[in-house]
């Protein structure tokens, strides 16, 4: 969990637009950089947390690019985009399936771990902002899976979003992640015990949302947030679902569950991923377009 020191000090839905607009647009290379740099997201992704979300996106995203292949269309000839790919979790294993796969980050060291894995996935740098290597419409389906983790206003989602649009096919699926603002709530503020810190700071609103800077590196939405930005990209929901549900606040247990009992957990998550009354409370959300 990344620290919310610089959450701001309003306390009212209105003053936290305000803020908003205090807020410097855009990534911080140096910082996001070093940070990636010491994070390691390929244990993360494997870890059972990880493997959780993973498992759970990936049985989407195969859903889409299998429904690509229903229309008579060989695997490398549908073509997936994956923007923000990190180390390439995502990007390796659908390019291993056989599909035509292009990865776009940000970070030059997930770049050349990227690389070096010596997959079919053409990678090159790129900042999710600005796709200006890529043409429109090129893309059967599109993951938006780590940008949005770290753009601060709603100005800079909605250009991410706006050209994970741009370059996907009319009909096409996009897939959208993002880090959930209870999940910060409750890890840092009250499991880590920074909860009277943040209360005499006012570091979050009245209704406990929280506002980050750039230098937090991590911006935490609610399902209105989500719901916002989809109208103004003029984007249709197919659905939403929580990929990780509880395993983020279980760590320490599926740690302790034999691999036939984890296996029952990730059916479990399978099950109930969509269930509208459990999605908001998870560390991250899936959204899930159609263009």
């Amino acid at each position: 969990m990344i620290s919310m020191q610089a959450i701001t000090t309003k306390v009212t839905m209105y003053s936290r637009q305000k803020a908003y607009k205090k807020i410097k647009k855009g990534f911080h290379m140096t910082e996001l950089e070093e940070y990636y740099n010491k994070f390691n997201e390929e244990k993360r992704l494997n870890s059972r947390h990880g493997q959780v979300e993973f498992r759970v996106s990936m049985k989407y995203i195969m859903e889409y690019l299998q429904e690509c292949e229903k229309t008579g269309r060989a695997k490398e000839d549908i073509k997936l985009l994956d923007i923000g790919a990190g180390t390439g979790r995502y990007s390796v294993a659908i390019a291993n399936e056989g599909y035509d796969v292009t990865a776009v980050e940000l970070v030059k060291h997930n770049l050349g771990l990227l690389k070096a894995k010596n997959s079919s996935v053409k990678a090159m740098q790129g900042n999710a902002l600005r796709l200006k290597k890529l043409e429109d419409e090129q893309f059967d389906v599109t993951l938006l899976f780590g940008p949005m983790y770290h753009l601060f206003s709603e100005e800079d989602r909605l250009k991410a979003l706006s050209e994970a649009k741009r370059v996907t096919k009319k009909g096409g699926i996009i897939l959208v992640a993002y880090v959930m603002n209870e999940y910060g709530v409750l890890t840092y503020a009250f499991k880590e015990k920074h909860v009277m810190e943040c209360v005499e700071q006012k570091r979050f609103t009245e209704d406990f949302h929280t506002i980050s800077e750039p230098k937090d590196l991590y911006d935490y939405v609610r399902l209105e947030d989500i719901d916002a930005l989809n109208e103004k990209a003029g984007l249709e929901r197919i659905k939403i679902l929580s990929p990780d549900g509880p395993a983020n606040y279980m760590r320490p247990f599926l740690n302790q569950l034999s691999d036939e009992e984890f296996e029952v957990f990730v059916q479990y998550q399978l099950a109930t991923c969509e269930r509208q009354d459990l999605v908001g409370a998870g560390a991250h959300t899936v959204d899930i377009l159609r263009k």
